[in-house]
């Protein structure tokens, strides 16, 4: 009998290898071969995040910690256990495929069994987990995924049909009536922002790389702002592309693989992510492709949230380790849909815990359902869909690292420049890489800066070989009082955003904008 008790005349497959995988999931009419050996799905309907149904059991272990919210909904526990078994009796027709696996290096590691229908889903897991220990006995944890299994509203409790349910007491999570992968990963994501800052460990929604010298850099940032793009620099090592832990003994990866977008992938914009997207291994989610298998990364006809989930040491600078130095910058990536956030600033420690506490940038298209273009909105943490705790928690675990190992922090606009959306042009991946660039490892000697007058934060006049029109917007702008008005537009949604937070803490407050 499996851990689950999932009875039934179904076979359990445990641990395939990935041509075993390909073969289950091509057999199941899962998944199609493309030219280059990748293996290429449809998650249907859902082609992102399903934010609006994911849900959070409550009940007395840890309804006190949880910060209920739009993010944190609440279901009760008899609704969860009445759909669990539904899932269960669902589930026992069903082949399953059982992946053994760990999330998060060092200590602090969970270990995850991971049940889910398609064989696909399990490759994908071993993608982008990490390998189970070999002394593993049993989970942590079990995440239970079963897309052809559908909710009943009226009965369930559930938004729709759809549903992803976190239970903290059970130590289980089950996800229904999505095939989108990415549901998989960021419900891990947020068992782990929940249990972590129990231990006083940081769990951040970041991407990280370290260079030749030991000077680890993070990259904060929601889906579409440059998370893996920028982090993956042949000149340095990449640690990880999205979800990292900050302890006394340095950074870890959660995870053992990447997660990428690759609408409009090219070799030459992105030439690490171009080879581990066309490999034999990974897992293509919802791009287009020719008879021939041929595939076309600029077509985002099914979604402009296409995806390649591959193991790490596909990209070939990829480091893999329990722990990697503290971080000597980090860098705050947004997407700014103004077109008035310089392209990089630099902030001092209470403009880094307030910008951090707002997470302002721009839901890009279809990273969620609904999403056609570019919104400007506020993500705490710059990652609150997966923080179960209230923002100030992760934002004091921020603080008291970045004070103890002096980090720099830089607030870096992949978005616009020149304009608001449909007037300004999105900043280059060459420009703001040369940039990011400069920020981790350039020589600042010299470096001279100006203070914005609105939101305080120190603009650089020149920095490297960035030309000071880049790097200060509003000569960008051809309508110089429409940019004022545009920025102290965006300033005040700043501070009405943050005023939902009820913090007290005058050195947070002193980093906001001035009105």
């Amino acid at each position: 009998m499996n851990t689950l008790e999932i009875k039934g005349q179904n076979k359990v497959f445990t641990n395939l290898t990935v041509g075993e995988l390909y073969e289950h999931a091509v057999r199941n009419g899962e998944a199609n071969i493309v030219s280059t050996g990748a293996l290429a799905v449809n998650t249907g309907y859902h082609t992102a995040r399903a934010a609006k149904d994911k849900f959070i059991v409550k009940e007395p272990s840890s309804q006190g910690n949880i910060s209920w919210d739009e993010n944190n909904k609440p279901i009760d526990e008899h609704k969860f256990e009445a759909l669990y078994s539904k899932m269960k009796k669902y589930m026992s027709s069903k082949n399953i495929y059982l992946r053994k696996c760990r999330v998060g290096a060092g200590s602090h590691g969970m270990n995850l069994e991971i049940w889910t229908e398609y064989a696909w889903h399990s490759l994908f897991v071993k993608n982008l987990f990490r390998e189970a220990r070999e002394n593993f006995s049993k989970p942590d944890f079990n995440i239970v995924v079963a897309p052809g299994f559908k909710a009943d509203p009226f009965f369930d409790g559930t938004r729709s049909e759809t549903f992803i349910i976190i239970n903290f007491a059970k130590k289980i999570a089950i996800i229904g009536g999505s095939g989108y992968a990415g549901e998989i990963k960021k419900t891990a994501f947020t068992v782990m922002n929940y249990f972590l800052p129990l231990k006083k460990v940081f769990p951040m929604h970041c991407s990280a790389n370290v260079g030749k010298d030991s000077d680890t850099a993070l990259f904060f940032g929601l889906s579409g702002t440059g998370k893996t793009t920028l982090s993956s620099d042949p000149q340095r090592g990449l640690i990880g592309d999205d979800e990292h832990g900050w302890d006394e003994n340095g950074i870890f990866n959660f995870e053992g693989g990447c997660y990428a977008k690759v609408i409009n992938l090219s070799k030459e914009a992105e030439p690490q992510i171009y080879v581990a997207a066309n490999s034999f291994g990974a897992v293509l989610e919802n791009v287009v492709f020719d008879k021939n298998g041929i595939v076309n990364f600029n077509d985002g006809s099914k979604t402009e949230n296409t995806r390649a989930g591959y193991p790490l040491n596909f990209i070939d600078n990829a480091v893999d380790g329990e722990t990697f130095p503290h971080p000597k910058n980090i860098l705050m990536l947004t997407y700014d849909a103004f077109g008035v956030l310089p392209p990089v600033s630099k902030l001092n420690y209470s403009q880094a815990m307030y910008h951090f506490i707002s997470g302002y940038t721009a839901k890009v298209a279809n990273t969620e359902i609904g999403i056609k273009e570019p919104k400007a909105t506020f993500s705490a943490c710059f990652g609150a869909p997966f923080m179960s705790w209230h923002p100030t928690v992760y934002a004091s675990l921020l603080a008291e690292k970045m004070e103890k190992y002096k980090a720099d922090c830089w607030l870096i606009n992949t978005g616009l420049c020149g304009g608001p959306y449909g007037v300004g042009k999105r900043i280059s991946i060459k420009d703001t890489r040369a940039i990011v660039n400069f920020a981790i490892s350039g020589d600042k000697t010299g470096v001279k800066y100006e203070k914005d007058p609105i939101f305080g934060f120190e603009i650089p006049l020149s920095f490297g070989s960035a030309d000071t029109s880049v790097l200060n917007p509003s000569l960008a702008w051809q309508d110089k009082k429409e940019y004022e008005n545009k920025k102290t537009e965006l300033a005040r949604m700043f501070a009405d955003n943050f005023n939902k937070f009820s913090v007290k803490d005058k050195d947070i407050l002193s980093g906001g904008p001035s009105l």
